[in-house]
């Protein structure tokens, strides 16, 4: 919801100032409306459905995965499409991907988001409304920054979003932002409060590769971002996340295993190899064999990853493929 605009609201009317505090709480809880928070006054309550809307994103289509993850296309007040994401694990873990941004303006050239038109950042109020849509479908407890948009651009919104998740039974702890290097917002993460943690959207070992597959990495390259990795994990004790997405004949290789082997300590990191998403790229996934094979020659040489479990690619909800494409499904 638009807690300015909730706040004005209620001033106007010279309500009490913890009213505002009553309607988040329910909101948080998995309130669909205010006409369920019923420790709100009924002329109130229908006040605010008329002044206030509920949520600031519209949603335009929804879809089910067949392992059960969902996807949601909203589309902002002005206009902006942006996707969020719920997944749901075995293991009983209700995880959701935000997007902090419409589009993104870094274009990675695997990553679908980055085809699109970037748009602009999102407010925080517009991070949160696509969390309260998936609590609204059930009870939430881990969060990743992962959706479209490069975090670390929009740290602000996205910092103050992170606040306010544990609301929702989603700690810091169990909330992670995700970056594809961008030296700034990393030290700015290091030096902020909140025990966040980091993910690294690496998927090169060297400069040559990585800008050639990044951009970004001409901006920032990996000595640099591996440098305020390090300053982060020493300012909060807590492993980085590095993300590595298997591109068939691309990263793949012995070479490629050697290198990232000696690049990385494992003391402070952990790795985690993404089997490709299709986006509609130039590239091809490595073969189960071929993230295997690597996956043993960083064990050999002292590095431990492990393979990422695929959610949502028959709806186009896995890692890389948000693009706006909401209307997409089995």
């Amino acid at each position: 919801m638009d807690r300015r605009l909730l706040e004005e609201t209620l001033a106007e009317r010279h309500e009490p100032a913890y009213r505002a505090s009553q309607a988040w709480e329910w909101a948080a809880r998995g309130a669909s409306g205010y006409g369920e928070m019923t420790n709100l006054p009924q002329p109130l309550r229908e006040q605010l459905a008329e002044r206030v809307p509920f949520s600031t994103l519209e949603l335009e289509h929804e879809v089910e995965s067949s392992d059960g993850t969902v996807k949601a296309l909203f589309a902002t007040l002005d206009g902006r499409p942006i996707e969020a994401v719920l997944m749901r694990y075995g293991d009983g873990r209700r995880s959701i991907c935000l997007s902090s941004q419409s589009g993104c303006p870094l274009t990675c050239s695997f990553c679908a988001t980055g085809s699109m038109r970037f748009g602009r950042n999102l407010s925080a109020d517009e991070i949160l409304d696509q969390a309260l849509h998936m609590r609204r479908i059930e009870p939430l407890d881990h969060c990743v920054f992962m959706g479209m948009g490069e975090p670390m651009m929009n740290l602000d919104a996205v910092l103050e979003a992170a606040t306010r998740l544990p609301d929702l039974g989603i700690s810091n702890r169990h909330t992670a932002i995700s970056t594809v290097g961008w030296v700034p917002g990393i030290e700015r993460l290091a030096e902020s409060e909140p025990p966040i943690r980091l993910a690294l959207s690496l998927h090169a070992p060297t400069d040559e590769l990585r800008s050639r597959i990044m951009p970004v990495n001409e901006r920032y390259p990996i000595t640099e971002v591996l440098a305020a990795c390090r300053r982060h994990h020493a300012r909060h004790g807590r492993m980085v996340f590095v993300e590595y997405v298997m591109l068939a004949g691309v990263n793949d290789g012995g070479e490629q295993a050697r290198d990232l082997a000696r690049l990385l300590d494992p003391s402070i990191y952990k790795l985690n190899l993404i089997p490709y998403n299709p986006t509609g790229s130039a590239y091809e996934g490595s073969s189960r064999n071929a993230i295997e094979s690597f996956r043993l020659r960083l064990a050999d040489a002292g590095l431990r990853a492990t393979v990422r479990v695929v959610r949502g690619r028959d709806i186009d909800a896995a890692c890389g493929q948000l693009a706006a494409s909401g209307a997409s499904g089995p």
